[in-house]
């Protein structure tokens, strides 16, 4: 029997995302654009838990104002989020869908301003949270990607 074990070091301050639903880290690696910062990241895929039967486990080493949470609650809010400052954890933080997003996704809408003004921000706003629906504030398209 092969032992499956795997350790991967403490980090001195940063966090810990938890829960992820399995395969989603690298769609959160690159919404939170982890390659552009100079930090150490460590992503666990895969990892058995009692809870999810899989899930995916992230570390990043980084000053914890470097990342945008509202992106984590757009993505999963059942993501949890340890925040890490001197080896030990400072907090545990709860996600939730934000009000709003600038700039994570983009109008498909060709008649919408942000297609002809490049430089627009794209902005979603939540209009209904109990069905996670998002509409582009400028021409109200329904966002209709895939949150989970």
């Amino acid at each position: 029997m092969i032992n499956n074990t795997l350790n991967v070091g403490r980090i001195e301050e940063g966090f810990v995302l938890d829960h992820i639903q399995a395969g989603r880290s690298m769609d959160i690696y690159k919404y939170l654009h982890l390659d552009k910062l100079d930090c150490c990241v460590a992503i666990i895929k895969n990892a058995r838990s009692s809870k999810m039967g899989k899930k995916d486990i992230m570390k990043i080493e980084c000053p914890i104002d470097f990342i945008d949470l509202d992106i984590l609650g757009f993505i999963d809010h059942n993501i949890t989020i340890n925040i890490i400052k001197d080896s030990e954890i400072v907090e545990k933080k709860a996600l939730h869908l934000p009000r709003e997003i600038k700039n994570v996704i983009r109008c498909k809408n060709p008649r919408c301003i942000t297609s002809i003004e490049q430089e627009l921000d794209h902005i979603f706003v939540l209009t209904n949270p109990e069905k996670e629906v998002y509409r582009c504030k400028y021409c109200e398209e329904k966002y209709e990607g895939n949150l989970k």
